[in-house]
């Protein structure tokens, strides 16, 4: 029993706690030992969505420079973004993947009502104050420059600059300009091919991925044989959520039938009045004149196009995408920032 007591006492020392020998039956906390200790998650973080979700975030590197990234989709996830690592930490650039509400690491709910656009702008924002990011830098890809526009239309305030990059500025705009990319790329007898099936919606044959990957994709969404495309790239292909693309996109990047069919942007741009980078790809899926379009749009703007990428310039075009965009944070960063003639 004596031994019992002392062992007793031996492990409520160590978590801190003390017997008080004045009235000697309290317990009294004193300390605890993790008090100053931070537990290290490489940077990882869960936060906590709408009181009920979880959404999966890292941050990457260490600067003053601090940049928000929203991955394309809908219903990708951040890991295409992992090429940023061999650039902007070493910049002293500090950065954040976030995989957005159903994507990726963090939670997938069944429940459809989620997946709409105003709804993702309430998450961007909930993860904003779950980083503690105020006076940042916000980068959309794709969808996630939709998400971008959107954002700065009600959120602006906590934003110093941001990027679009290749993003048009409505849906319409969009679709006009890949049908035309469609009768360019493919020969005729594809062309009747895919039309063909197209009609009778036969979007899971091979026939039909075959000529949407190997002939469409290769040439305006990463500009190599399926067989090159970067690890990171392939990957996010893998984890992609298709109910949530279906729902707000529609089967494929040629086909744009969900719930932002409707989606403009072009009478709102000129609210965004923070430092932006419009950057883009003259091999990309968007109209590079629509991206000129944009910059005239926003007064405050400068305009990138790389010449020899595609919507994945980050990677077919990565030397001149990364030189623009990290002499972009660094001009916001220092005063330095000037913006295009219109």
């Amino acid at each position: 029993m004596k031994n019992f007591l002392l062992l007793f006492s031996l492990l409520f020392t160590i978590c801190g706690w003390a017997q008080m020998p004045e009235n000697g039956n309290k317990l009294t906390k004193r300390t605890v030992i993790t008090d100053n200790y931070e537990v290290k998650t490489g940077g990882a973080k869960m936060i906590l969505i709408d009181g009920k979700y979880k959404v999966w975030t890292k941050k990457v590197g260490a600067g003053k420079i601090k940049v928000l990234l929203l991955h394309g989709g809908p219903g990708a996830a951040h890991d295409y973004f992992e090429c940023f690592e061999d650039f902007l930490p070493k910049e002293g650039i500090e950065y954040y993947y976030y995989d957005q509400l159903g994507c990726g690491n963090s939670d997938a709910p069944a429940d459809t009502t989620l997946w709409n656009l105003p709804r993702y702008v309430e998450e961007v924002e909930q993860v904003r104050k779950g980083l503690g990011l105020d006076n940042f830098y916000l980068l959309g890809h794709s969808w996630g420059s939709m998400l971008t526009m959107e954002y700065l239309q009600k959120y602006q305030s906590h934003v110093k600059a941001a990027i679009i990059s290749n993003m048009t500025a409505s849906s319409k705009s969009y679709l006009e300009y890949t049908a035309k990319l469609k009768t360019e790329i493919l020969s005729p007898q594809d062309i009747a091919s895919y039309d063909s099936l197209d009609r009778l919606k036969a979007y899971n044959t091979t026939q039909f991925q075959d000529l949407l990957m190997s002939k469409l994709y290769t040439k305006v969404i990463c500009r190599m044989p399926i067989e090159n495309w970067p690890e990171p790239l392939s990957r996010a292909f893998k984890k992609f959520n298709n109910t949530i693309y279906i729902q707000m996109q529609g089967v494929d990047e040629f086909h744009v039938t969900g719930n932002f069919k409707d989606w403009d942007m072009w009478s709102r741009l000129q609210n965004i009045k923070v430092p932006t980078l419009i950057i883009g790809g003259i091999k990309d899926e968007m109209d590079p004149e629509d991206l000129k379009r944009e910059a005239k749009l926003i007064i405050n703007s400068r305009l990138y196009l790389c010449k020899n990428g595609s919507h994945m310039s980050m990677y077919d075009d990565q030397q001149n995408y990364f030189t623009s965009l990290i002499k972009f944070l660094k001009d916001v960063d220092s005063n330095k920032f000037y913006r295009d003639k219109k």
